[in-house]
C-alpha cells in the first residue's frame, strides 16, 4: 500500500510505500517519478541503513559543498528519466523489523527487486548505486542474480571479503564497529526505549575505550541489547568460518553470481574498502562477462569532494568534480545512461582502471596548514598496473631499508605492553571521529590523538617501533599498486600481532624543521592466523616464524631526496583491538601481558616488504 505523499519538486513526485519481505517485516521505501511521463522506466535504487531522506554530507559537489539529502540526489536522477527507489533497511529509521549490521541484506534486496520488477513504472532494467553500507547491500543484492539487475556503482564497500577488511583485518577487529554502533544505535534505530536513547546520548566513548577490553552487558552498548549482540558476534568470531562466507560479507565466493552486470568501483586510498575495492576489480574482471571499471582516488570515505585527505594536500585535480566527471550524480548518470539505455561514455570512463599518482608537490606548507603532497590522474588497462615490477626492500641492522639483503643475520627487538599501544595517527578509517580520524599525517603525537599525553614526540622515538627506512633516495621511485610485508618474527608469548605502516619520509625543509614522516598505508597480522584463517596455531616461545602482512593497496611517487620508510610494532589503537598477548579467545575481557618482540634479518629470515614499483614510461596523465 503506498502513502500518497506526492511531494512534487521540479516535475517530481515521491511516493513512499510499505514493501513486504519474505517473512511480513515491512521496509520503508520511497519512490521518485517524473511527472512528465507515462511511459515504463529503468529503475535505480538505493538500500541504506542512514536514512532514506536523511542529509548526508558526502552527497556534495566542490562547487556545492553544502550536504544533500538523500531524496535531492534521487529527485535528480528522476528529473533525468528514471524511476529511483529509496528504501531504509529492515531495522533502522521507518522499516519495520530487527536490525543484525549486514546480515539480511541478501534477502531483504532479492525482495525488493521482485517487488520492483512488478511494478507498472519499471521496463525490467534496473541500476543500484550506493556508497558503503548501501555498497555492501548491493553486493548482497547481486549475490542472489536478481532478474532485471543490470548495473551498480559501488563507492567505497562491498564487502569482497569481511573477514580481511572492513570488520577484521590480519585477524585483528577493527574497533570503527563500536564507534560506528554506538553512534547509530542512538540515531537511527527503531528498537531503542527513550531511556536507552539518552543513556547511549551520555555514553563516554572515550572513556570506554581507554577501560578496553570489555565483555558483554559492559561495553558502551549495554543499553541497546542487539548492537551489542552482533559486535560481540563480529569480534568474537576470530576464524574464517561459515559466518564469514555469508553472501552479505563475502562477494568473492559467489563472484560467478555478477557475469553480465556492468559494475563500478570507486574508492579511496585512506578508506578502509580500498583493498576490497581492488579485490572485487581482480575478481570480477576476469570474469567472462563482468564489465568492471575502477576508481581510486587520494580520498578518505567518501570525500572525493575535497582536495586533501587529513592533513595532506593533492591539489585541485584530485578532486572528482572537473576531472572525472562533471559532479558526482553526473558521472553516476553517465555509467546508467550506458548501460541502462545504451548512450557512449563520456571520454575517460572507458578506461578500465583510473587511479591518482600521489607525490610530486612542493612539499610546503599550504595557506591552509597542509602539506603541499600533489599527484596526478593515471590511467591503466589493468590492476596491478602493467609493467610493476614487484621489489623486495630488506629489513637490515641500524634501521636500514635496503634493496640488498644483509649478509649477517640479526634481530631487532622490543618490548610490546598491551596497557601502552601506539596511538593511531591516520590511515584507512571511517566511522572512527572523535577517536581516529583517517587520512595522511605527520607521524607525530600532539593535542587531540586519542591515547596520547605530554610530552608528544614522533612515534619513531618510542621504545617499541623499530624504524626502517633507506638512505635519501638518488632518484624519483613510483609506487602502485598492492603491498606485502613479509617479517620472520619471534615472541615470549604465545600470540601477539605485528603491525607494518609505509611512510614517504620527506627531508627536512623550512616549513617541516624535523621533516615529515607521510604514513602511506598500514596493516596488522595476528601470529595465531599466520598459517591459516580457519585453523588458529599459536607460537612457541622464542621460534622464528614468518608472517604476511597485507596493508591497503596505494599509489605514491617517491621523490629523490625523500627516503623510503617502514615502521614495525605490535599495536595500532585505537584503529584495531589490541591483543592481550596470552593466546585469549577473540573479543574476551582478561589479562594482559607485556611481550618481547624480535623482527629476525639475514639470508635465513629475509625480513622486507614487496613494492610495486612502476618501471614502464610513465602512464599517460589527463
Amino acid at each position: 500500500m503506498a502513502a500518497q505523499s506526492m511531494a512534487t519538486q521540479s516535475g517530481v513526485s515521491r511516493h513512499t510505500h510499505w514493501v513486504a519481505m519474505r517473512d511480513g517485516v515491512r521496509l520503508a521505501t520511497d519512490v521518485y517519478l517524473p511527472t512528465a511521463t507515462a511511459h515504463t522506466l529503468p529503475v535505480l535504487l538505493e538500500r541504506t541503513p542512514y536514512g532514506k531522506d536523511a542529509e548526508t554530507r558526502r552527497e556534495r559537489t566542490a562547487a556545492n559543498p553544502a550536504p544533500m539529502r538523500r531524496g535531492e540526489v534521487a529527485a535528480r536522477f528522476a528529473q533525468e528519466g528514471y524511476a529511483v527507489v529509496v528504501q531504509d533497511c529492515r531495522g533502522r529509521f521507518d522499516s519495520e523489523g530487527q536490525f543484525t549490521k549486514y546480515l539480511g541484506e541478501a534477502h531483504d534486496g532479492a525482495d525488493t527487486m521482485e517487488w520492483i520488477m512488478a511494478q507498472p513504472w519499471c521496463n525490467g532494467q534496473v541500476g543500484t548505486y550506493g556508497l558503503s553500507y548501501a555498497a555492501h547491500t548491493q553486493t548482497a543484492l547481486a549475490s542472489q542474480r536478481p532478474a532485471g539487475l543490470k548495473a551498480m556503482f559501488l563507492e567505497c564497500g562491498g564487502f569482497a571479503n569481511a573477514y580481511r577488511g572492513g570488520i577484521r583485518h590480519g585477524g585483528a577487529f577493527e574497533l570503527k564497529q563500536a564507534v560506528w554502533a554506538l553512534r547509530n544505535a542512538r540515531s537511527g534505530s527503531n528498537h531503542i526505549s527513550e531511556s536507552a536513547r539518552r543513556a547511549l546520548d551520555e555514553a563516554d566513548i572515550g572513556a570506554w575505550f581507554q577501560r578496553l577490553p570489555w565483555s558483554r552487558g559492559d561495553s558502551p552498548l549495554q543499553w541497546a541489547p542487539e548492537y551489542e549482540d552482533y559486535l560481540f558476534g563480529q569480534w568474537e568470531r576470530g576464524t574464517f568460518s561459515d559466518y564469514w562466507r555469508q553472501p552479505e560479507l563475502y562477494a568473492a565466493g559467489r563472484y560467478e553470481a555478477f557475469d553480465g552486470l556492468a559494475v563500478m568501483l570507486m574508492c579511496g586510498w585512506w578508506d578502509p574498502y580500498a583493498q576490497t575495492t581492488t579485490d572485487n576489480y581482480l575478481g570480477l574482471s576476469q570474469r567472462p562477462d563482468c564489465k568492471a571499471r575502477m576508481v581510486l582516488g587520494p580520498w578518505t570515505h567518501g570525500e572525493r569532494s575535497v582536495p586533501y585527505a587529513g592533513d595532506v594536500d593533492f591539489g585541485n585535480a584530485a578532486v572528482l568534480d572537473g576531472t572525472l566527471a562533471d559532479d558526482y550524480v553526473g558521472m553516476r548518470l553517465a555509467w546508467f545512461n550506458h548501460w541502462l539505455r545504451g548512450q557512449p561514455l563520456p571520454k575517460g570512463q572507458e578506461d578500465a582502471v583510473r587511479y591518482f599518482r600521489m607525490g610530486g608537490g612542493s612539499g610546503l606548507r599550504t595557506p591552509e596548514g597542509r602539506l603541499d603532497h600533489g599527484g596526478a590522474w593515471r590511467s591503466a588497462t589493468g590492476w596491478p598496473v602493467p609493467g610493476t615490477s614487484f621489489t623486495p626492500w630488506y629489513l637490515c641492522p641500524q634501521g636500514v631499508l635496503s634493496e640488498v639483503m644483509p649478509e649477517q643475520e640479526s634481530k631487532a627487538t622490543f618490548e610490546f605492553d598491551p596497557e601502552r599501544p601506539v596511538p593511531t595517527i591516520g590511515g584507512s578509517i571511517t566511522s572512527g571521529e572523535p577517536l581516529m580520524v583517517a587520512g595522511a599525517y605527520d607521524q607525530h603525537t600532539g593535542e587531540g590523538i586519542f591515547g596520547t599525553q605530554e610530552p608528544f614526540g614522533p612515534l619513531a622515538d618510542r621504545d617499541d617501533v623499530l624504524v626502517f627506512q633507506t638512505p635519501p633516495l638518488d632518484q624519483d621511485v613510483e609506487v602502485t599498486g598492492p603491498i606485502m610485508i613479509e617479517l620472520w618474527v619471534s615472541s615470549t608469548a604465545p600470540d601477539t600481532d605485528f603491525t607494518a605502516k609505509l611512510i614517504d619520509q620527506y627531508p627536512p625543509s623550512h616549513d617541516y624543521p624535523l621533516g615529515y614522516a607521510m604514513n602511506l598505508t598500514d596493516g596488522i597480522l595476528r601470529c595465531r592466523y599466520r598459517h591459516s584463517w580457519e585453523q588458529p596455531r599459536m607460537m612457541e616461545p622464542g621460534t622464528v616464524v614468518e608472517i604476511t602482512i597485507e596493508p591497503m593497496p596505494t599509489s605514491n611517487l617517491f621523490r629523490k631526496g625523500h627516503r623510503i620508510r617502514l615502521d614495525v610494532s605490535s599495536s595500532n589503537f585505537p584503529r584495531f583491538d589490541v591483543n592481550p598477548n596470552t593466546g585469549a579467545p577473540e573479543g574476551s575481557a582478561g589479562p594482559r601481558k607485556l611481550a618481547r618482540n624480535s623482527v629476525h634479518m639475514g639470508p635465513g629470515c629475509p625480513s622486507r616488504v614487496m613494492l610495486p614499483v612502476l618501471v614502464v614510461p610513465e602512464c599517460p596523465a589527463w
